[in-house]
């Protein structure tokens, strides 16, 4: 993966290129953005330019092939350990970085979810941050930035990263692998411009279960406490994709809003469930698509304060099937 390879963010590319061109990239970088819009695959493509025999990320030579697969004994990539990066990581990582490089002219550390850092941790890096050796580079990867120290922050070049434009996502997802329309507009819409939705797990759930999923939803009644209680169950046993399954729920109730207003079916996200869009929006009214999105809205928000998962999914779908 070299920068030719990345899909937008071309103001990113270029400001790295040129860095890079005339010897002056600073010694630690901030990449901050939402998750899974391109900013790990930035990060390789510049260790690659940089570590490439041809000094181009071409592929073919060995430090390349080290980089893809994160085995160059000079990039070092630190994740959390857990819910957290803890200061024994930084440390471990601090001896590493003192040695002179082994193959390349520098080292580079890549930190992934650096926000995650312990304050033990944050301080400890700060060390480095201060006082950096002339050939090693430290790049923090972030999608809230805000919770980060600010003086880490401050020690730090910010490169910031957006969402990816919907078409643009939409035409990679027809080019590379070869879904409809349709298909492609559903995807790139529930992805919200993460290419690392679009094309990874979440790919099979916002195709294939949710089709399942707004069926049972939408078949849900408020005195049938049963149904309700047992796709409660359902929805709560997967804790990592409820955060997702509730944003199909939004953008599906999002679509009814649009259908009871009156709005054209191109505007839609689930343009593969026209039908049923309208049919649910023909026994809705608007007081009460919004208070359904409330509901959507709260429950996330719960969620986020580690409320009961189950009791927060029966509290919702009760609201849902009003």
């Amino acid at each position: 993966m070299n920068f030719a390879h990345i899909i937008g963010h071309e103001r990113q590319k270029e400001v790295l290129e040129r860095a890079v061109r005339q010897g002056r990239l600073a010694h630690a970088y901030l990449f901050a953005g939402p998750e899974g819009v391109g900013k790990r695959l930035m990060v390789l493509a510049l260790v690659r330019t940089l570590f490439c025999v041809e000094e181009r990320g071409c592929g073919e030579c060995p430090p390349c092939r080290k980089v893809d697969h994160h085995n160059h004994p000079d990039l070092h990539i630190l994740e959390p350990d857990g819910s957290s990066i803890k200061i024994e990581q930084v440390r471990n990582i601090q001896r590493d970085l003192n040695l002179r490089p082994h193959e390349a002219k520098r080292k580079v550390c890549l930190i992934e979810a650096a926000e995650l850092m312990t304050v033990g941790a944050a301080n400890a890096l700060l060390k480095t941050l201060e006082e950096p050796r002339g050939d090693t580079l430290l790049i923090l990867l972030s999608s809230q930035p805000q919770r980060l120290l600010e003086t880490i922050r401050s020690r730090c070049q910010p490169l910031c990263f957006a969402r990816q434009p919907l078409e643009l996502l939409r035409d990679a997802l027809q080019s590379q692998l070869g879904v409809s329309d349709a298909e492609a507009h559903v995807l790139a819409a529930l992805a919200d411009g993460s290419f690392k939705k679009a094309f990874g797990k979440d790919r099979q759930l916002y195709l294939e279960e949710r089709r399942n999923l707004l069926k049972t939803l939408t078949g849900l009644s408020p005195g049938s406490i049963l149904p309700i209680l047992e796709f409660a169950e359902q929805l709560a046993a997967d804790k990592t994709a409820l955060p997702d399954i509730l944003e199909i729920f939004q953008a599906f109730y999002r679509d009814v809003l649009l259908a009871v207003h009156g709005r054209d079916a191109a505007e839609l996200v689930n343009l593969d469930l026209v039908e049923k869009v309208r049919r649910v929006a023909a026994r809705e009214n608007a007081a009460g698509i919004l208070l359904k999105l409330e509901a959507l809205g709260q429950a996330h928000r719960q969620l986020e304060r580690n409320l009961n998962t189950q009791l927060v999914v029966e509290n919702l779908l009760l609201k849902l099937a009003a």
